[in-house]
């Protein structure tokens, strides 16, 4: 798959799409586990903390499936 559109029906959709469901479903797992095991008051800026949380994880999963499925 890679980088390159899938075609649902003749309506081509990014795999960034769905890459970043994946990184916000993963970022949703982490958080709660870090919330779970650090405590609700630990981090200060709770939303930067998320947000940045998301990015890097989609940006990771990006590049893995980048690497596994269309690495030429």
């Amino acid at each position: 798959m890679g980088l390159q559109e899938i075609a649902v029906g003749g309506i081509l959709i990014s795999p960034l799409l769905i890459y970043a469901l994946l990184g916000f479903i993963v970022t949703l797992v982490t958080r709660t586990l870090l919330h779970w095991v650090l405590g609700q008051h630990t981090l200060w800026y709770a939303a930067w903390f998320d947000l940045s949380l998301f990015v890097i994880l989609t940006a990771g999963i990006t590049f893995v499936f980048t690497i596994l499925l269309g690495g030429s």
